[in-house]
């Protein structure tokens, strides 16, 4: 048990340093080659497991436009607003937006899944919302101000709420390592002639450390901490897992202190434990299955 929870811990730290780590690459490259060459490896390493596991199978033409649609919304727009927004937006702030993800995607298996929407997410939405507004008014209504980055997050939150409701119809009659496999070749594809289009100017990183560090998290991130993560969640309770999930803006924010010498202030503190105590009291159910990393 201990394992398992010392390997799920990795997990939250390694997605929690992706938001330090994404500001620290959008410096080197632009957004959009960014994210055209993270999608790049990730693709090859889900590619090589595929075939190293003898998963590798068809995609039913029937769900071509369901998968076309998540590559595009899901992966493609999801991390590229993800690296613009984080060209200017705080990495800790983005955190805690993103931290909402669930609440939204709440109220959107409500509307197309016809899940229940409950008092309780009500409320511990309303927590969210106070949560995020003392965050980004710094605890002043005479300092309101939202950086534009922030509005890219928010793009970002509301597409990985959307993708997480195409992904969670497809795993229906589909596997969703092919799922994630097919839509992360629709992103990718998708990506390659926006680079030229969207990036001006192109920035491209020119040490060993930036492409080091682009590859790295690209492969961790998204591969090897959610294959971790989904081969240790199955030893531990699901509503302990998802409160270490919500873990993350603190470890965003620790991380912001050590790499890029950010401090740590009170409202930023006190903004996160009404987001992550908002969505806990939402998202909790006393019984419930368990929580899987998209993979």
């Amino acid at each position: 048990m201990l394992k398992a929870y010392s390997w799920l811990t990795f997990c939250v730290i390694v997605w929690g340093s992706n938001f330090v780590f994404g500001k620290i690459l959008v410096q080197d490259f632009s957004p959009t080659l960014l994210t055209s060459l993270r999608l790049f490896f990730i693709v090859l390493l889900l590619t090589a497991l595929s075939y190293y596991k003898g998963r590798m199978k068809k995609l039913e033409k029937t769900d071509w436009l369901a998968v076309f649609s998540l590559g595009i919304i899901g992966v493609f727009i999801n991390q590229w607003s993800f690296f613009v927004g984080l060209q200017t937006a705080d990495p800790t702030t983005s955190a805690l937006v993103l931290a909402t993800a669930p609440i939204l995607t709440g109220f959107l298996a409500a509307i197309f899944l016809k899940e229940k929407l409950t008092i309780r997410m009500l409320a511990g939405s309303v927590l969210a919302i106070l949560g995020i507004f003392l965050v980004v008014t710094k605890g002043s209504l005479s300092s309101v101000y939202i950086d534009k980055g922030l509005w890219w997050i928010v793009l970002t939150m509301v597409t990985f709420a959307i993708m997480i409701i195409i992904t969670r119809s497809l795993s229906q009659r589909m596997d969703p390592f092919m799922i994630t496999l097919y839509s992360n070749i629709v992103g990718f594809i998708v990506s390659v002639p926006f680079v030229l289009l969207l990036d001006n100017p192109l920035k491209v990183g020119n040490t060993f450390s930036d492409w080091a560090l682009l590859i790295g998290t690209a492969v961790t991130v998204h591969g090897i901490a959610a294959l971790i993560w989904n081969n240790y969640i199955r030893y531990v309770d699901a509503s302990k897992a998802s409160i270490l999930s919500n873990l993350e803006p603190f470890v965003a924010m620790i991380m912001g202190l050590v790499l890029l010498y950010k401090p740590i202030t009170g409202v930023e503190i006190a903004g996160s434990l009404f987001i992550v105590g908002g969505v806990i009291f939402s998202t909790y159910q006393r019984k419930t299955h368990p929580l899987k990393r998209r993979l």
